[in-house]
C-alpha cells in the first residue's frame, strides 16, 4: 500500500514552525507537558519528518542521528505527534517509516525510542520491542523500545 500522506524530511530551521505547532497541540495542550520541556538541545541537530495532507502539516517526528563515534549505529526517534483527527489513519506509520528509511540509508543498525505506554502496541506492530521498566517522563508513563534493522543482522 502506498503512503497516503506526503512526508518531507527537513532541518529544524525549515521544520520548526510547523513541527512545534503540532507538538504544542499534542504534547503541551492535550497531554499537559510543560512547555519548557518540549524544545530541547537535540532539535537543531535532528532530521524532522513532517506529514502533510495536501498542504496542511498534520504530524511530525524527529530522528537523532548518532553524534559520537561510539554510538555510530544507533539513532533515536522521538517527538512523534499527530493531530487528533488524523490518528489511526496511517500518519504515524508513514512518519516512522520515513525516519527508519532515512536511518538505514545512513547505516543505522538500531533505533531506540521512548514510548508512552498507550503507544506500545502501535510500535510493536512496526517491529519495535519493549525493553526495561516503566518510567515517568514529563508526568507520562513510558517504556524504552528498540528496533533492529536488517543491517544489524548482516554478517
Amino acid at each position: 500500500m502506498a503512503d497516503l500522506y506526503a512526508i518531507l524530511i527537513k532541518s529544524w530551521n525549515d521544520a520548526q514552525k510547523e513541527a512545534f505547532a503540532i507538538r504544542k497541540t499534542v504534547f503541551i495542550e492535550e497531554q499537559g507537558v510543560p512547555e519548557e520541556m518540549e524544545l530541547d538541545e537535540f532539535d537543531p541537530i535532528c532530521q524532522h519528518a513532517l506529514a502533510y495532507e495536501n498542504s496542511r502539516c498534520i504530524g511530525t517526528a524527529r530522528l537523532i542521528l548518532p553524534i559520537e563515534a561510539a554510538n555510530r549505529q544507533i539513532a533515536r526517534i522521538g517527538r512523534m505527534a499527530v493531530l487528533a483527527p488524523y490518528r489511526k489513519q496511517g500518519v504515524g506509520k508513514s512518519l516512522l517509516s520515513a525516519l527508519i528509511k532515512l536511518g538505514i540509508s545512513k547505516d543505522i543498525t538500531q533505533f531506540e525510542l521512548h514510548a508512552q505506554l498507550s503507544a506500545i502496541p502501535f510500535y510493536e506492530q512496526l517491529g519495535f520491542i519493549a525493553t526495561g521498566n516503566v518510567y515517568d517522563e514529563a508526568g507520562i508513563a513510558h517504556r524504552d523500545m528498540i528496533l533492529q534493522t536488517p543491517l544489524s543482522q548482516s554478517p
